[in-house]
């Protein structure tokens, strides 16, 4: 496995972290016992980097993670946890009780990384009232480090101006090869910035990993149904794209879906994929895509044919 710093700080965090949207009803991973299968193998393969959100399962996520990790005797300093504490929580009144019961589920004294999920776009808190409030928890202990999920980067650079003794370390945003609006301004800002820039949906929610073909649109049970990269106009095209990462790992022995993490982790070393996963070999596979190279023209192969593709939201 290899390593990076988290943003400007001295914490070690593997390039590839572990996603953990699948322990709840959205992907529908609710069995204990296969959730702690899953997070075992990530810490065996060197994976530190947990990244969950109180919204996933409305805390089973978390829950599961509390409990993984005490019953698999994790050290504390061992593992690096990030969560998201949803826009609507974010009264001043509301982010500690939100923030205790997160810890409580995770069963931490503390939270490696608190990221607001997305802005409180529908209740209106003033930026400043809430990034104050956030800061204070880390001034009291409760949080080591603070990020931002989804923001936009003219709001992140007021969340910014809003904190005098911390700032932020991270920036997580969609980013895969067939949905790269945030290499317009984020990376660049993250690499301005010396912040990691976490992305999520890393494989396009899995179209980028080679399992599907378009007779398989129609049986998805979970949020792909709706999901428009599988959308048969916009799947085509991904799929020219597969066939390419399927022939380019076919020389390094790597699959379609190791190619595309490895592709990510090309693009900038700031970047640190989360890709979810739903078994141990899951968890295997997204971890194999360290500790190898793509060659240069290898990389640039794919990164010609991924721009000719624009997906589309419009799809109803």
């Amino acid at each position: 496995m290899e390593y990076t710093s988290l943003g400007s700080t001295d914490v070690r965090i593997s390039r590839i972290g572990l996603g953990t949207w699948q322990f709840s009803d959205a992907w529908g991973v609710k069995d204990y016992e296969r959730a702690k299968s899953i997070i075992s193998r990530a810490l065996e393969l060197g994976v530190n980097f947990i990244d969950t959100a109180m919204v996933y399962g409305r805390g089973l996520s978390e829950e599961f993670i509390g409990r993984a990790l005490k019953e698999l005797g994790v050290k504390r300093d061992d593992v690096v946890i990030a969560t998201k504490i949803p826009g609507e929580l974010l009264s001043p009144s509301d982010i500690p009780k939100a923030v205790d019961r997160s810890l409580r589920r995770l069963q931490v004294e503390y939270v490696d990384l608190l990221l607001i999920h997305w802005p409180p776009c529908w209740h209106n808190i003033p930026t400043c009232t809430y990034m104050r409030a956030l800061e204070r928890l880390v001034n009291l202990g409760r949080v080591a480090y603070l990020g931002l999920s989804d923001y936009p980067v003219e709001l992140a650079e007021a969340a910014r101006t809003c904190l005098s003794r911390t700032d932020i370390e991270v920036l997580q945003v969609r980013f895969n090869l067939v949905e790269r609006w945030a290499e317009e301004e984020h990376i660049p800002y993250a690499e301005e910035n010396n912040m990691t820039v976490m992305a999520w949906s890393p494989l396009a929610k899995g179209a980028l990993s080679g399992k599907y073909t378009l007779e398989d649109l129609g049986k998805f049970q979970d949020l792909r149904v709706n999901e428009p990269v599988f959308h048969p106009d916009n799947y085509a095209r991904i799929l020219d794209l597969v066939k390419v990462l399927r022939e380019i790992g076919g020389r390094y022995e790597k699959t379609p879906a190791q190619v595309a993490l490895n592709w990510l982790l090309q693009y900038s070393d700031l970047i640190v994929p989360i890709p979810g996963a739903r078994s141990p070999e899951q968890v295997v596979e997204n971890a194999g895509s360290t500790g190898w190279r793509l060659s240069y023209e290898d990389w640039r192969r794919i990164d010609e044919i991924s721009r000719g593709i624009r997906v589309s939201y419009a799809i109803w």
